[in-house]
């Protein structure tokens, strides 16, 4: 996942869950190993009972009630009819990712066009990637949002706004553009981003809200709209030179990803989807997400859909050479070549045991030690617990009148 960097630039559990069951045979194999894994650790660990007891008491903590305004039972402002919606928006743009002349100028044609009052302005800096600056848009009376920049932006204006009851508009100007890309918005067409913002129609998407919790014990609520991921994805965020990021772009991530790569210890976690019970395991990483589709168009959570009330989780565990070979094989070939045609599913191999998939509205983890974590691209930091759950239709975005 592509990072926007600013220098270089936050649900009842059913009772049954139909697209979970599709993959019980992945449950299964993670289910088996995690009883291996266990097995494993009794004899390398001599503590293991002790921080048995340890993990349940801290997974309770994490598990405690939810602040009512993040909380699954909590109503999205209500949204009046969009014709009776004032049409005043407002403009969170990153200034070292656009053009503001030539922005505000097509912003002042369009806005003109649909009919719509003078459109508000709000500069994102690096104290403030555009949290605090969407609070002000939506307190003086912003019915749409238009984020200007790269994944960072757009997910600090999501976080801010997600139930404001106001519109999302996205004029993608970073490096990955993931949610852009997999809402199929036009990548690089600015005027064409912005008919779509004052012209468009409304489209509900999911949103994923997640505490984080630090060593010091302390919470960080936030949330996220693409993909929240520990271990490699974050570890090359973390190796990655933001200097030649600027100067390259994504190929920066090339030698991130060979650090990572490099690196040998093995995320040890407990894991709960849905509330069900506790596993153990070992794994080299994990990703949840509410979409799918990453840079190049590369197809990671296949089942991963943005308004379904669903995310995926997928569990890397590759065992070697042989495991990545594998992985390659799963997300290159299979989900972004045969997936893609009713005759090329038919061919696809069964699971492997080095990529697990999972599907669920609540997922709860903890790990063994601080680890590196990631939001929609972005660097946050060491975690040594998470507890994120979908918030179905939590965000409405702008999208083309013929969607």
């Amino acid at each position: 996942m592509a990072p926007d960097n600013h220098a270089d630039e936050q649900h009842p559990t059913p009772e049954s869950n139909p697209e979970a069951a599709t993959h019980a045979e992945a449950e299964e194999q993670i289910e088996a190993q995690a009883h291996a894994d266990a097995d494993s650790d009794a004899h390398a660990d001599a503590d293991t009972d002790a921080d048995a007891d340890i993990e349940n008491e801290a997974h309770a903590e994490i598990t405690g009630p939810i602040d009512e305004a993040d909380s699954d039972d909590a109503d999205v402002t209500d949204q009046p009819a969009e014709s009776e919606q004032r049409k005043l928006a407002a403009v969170i743009y990153n200034p070292v990712k656009v053009d503001l002349d030539a922005l505000k100028a097509t912003v002042e044609k369009e806005e003109s066009d649909a009919g719509w009052e003078t459109t508000l302005w709000f500069e994102t800096s690096v104290e403030d990637p555009g949290g605090e600056v969407t609070k002000e848009a939506l307190k003086a009376g912003a019915t749409v949002i238009v984020a200007a920049g790269g994944d960072g932006t757009v997910r600090a204006v999501a976080e801010s706004m997600w139930d404001s009851g106001a519109r999302l508009a996205l004029l993608p100007s970073g490096t990955g553009n993931l949610l852009a890309r997999n809402l199929n918005l036009t990548l690089d067409d600015m005027q064409w981003a912005l008919h779509v913002a004052f012209s468009g129609t409304d489209r509900p998407m999911d949103i994923a809200l997640i505490d984080i919790e630090r060593e010091n014990g302390d919470i960080d609520k936030s949330a996220f709209l693409v993909m929240a991921g520990v271990g490699l994805d974050a570890k090359m965020l973390a190796n990655t030179d933001d200097e030649l990021k600027k100067k390259i772009g994504w190929l920066a991530y090339v030698k991130a990803i060979a650090q990572a790569l490099r690196d040998k210890n093995q995320l040890r976690l407990r894991y709960s989807v849905d509330g069900n019970e506790t596993r153990s395991l070992r794994a080299h990483t994990i990703i949840v997400g509410n979409t799918g589709t990453l840079a190049a168009n590369v197809l990671l959570l296949p089942e991963a859909v943005i308004d379904d009330g669903y995310f995926e989780i997928v569990l890397l565990r590759p065992e070697g050479f042989i495991g990545w070979v594998q992985i390659f094989v799963k997300v290159i070939w299979e989900n972004g070549v045969l997936r893609r045609s009713k005759v090329g599913r038919l061919m696809m191999s069964k699971d492997v045991d080095a990529l697990n998939y999972v599907k669920g509205r609540k997922l709860v983890v903890r790990f063994r030690r601080p680890e590196e974590i990631e939001l929609d691209g972005d660097d946050f930091g060491q975690a040594v617990a998470f507890n994120t759950r979908v918030r179905p239709g939590g965000l409405t975005v702008r999208v083309p009148a013929d969607s």
